[in-house]
């Protein structure tokens, strides 16, 4: 039986407070990706652009640690995508 809510796999905490609800629609699933994962291009698209000359060593934790959230919760929200059937 699937549950109703998926824990992101970016929770750290052992009652997640941001989960996918997975009777949401398969559009409304893709569109929640996409819009994940095209910040997360556009975030590493801006890097590439930029001068790391000008960037402080202490922001790349920082820039990872967002790019990561970015990039796994939309896997997240594809991998639930790929189990519904479109409208």
């Amino acid at each position: 039986m699937i549950t109703r809510y998926r824990s992101l796999k970016t929770c750290y905490s052992e009652n997640p407070v941001l989960v996918i609800d997975t009777q949401s629609s398969h559009g409304d699933l893709l569109d929640a990706a996409d819009q994940r994962l095209r910040a997360a291009s556009d975030l590493l698209e801006t890097l590439y652009c930029m001068c790391f000359k000008q960037a402080d060593a202490k922001d790349i934790p920082n820039i990872v640690n967002a790019l990561y959230l970015l990039v796994q919760d939309g896997c997240d929200l594809l991998e639930v995508a790929k189990h519904k059937q479109p409208e």
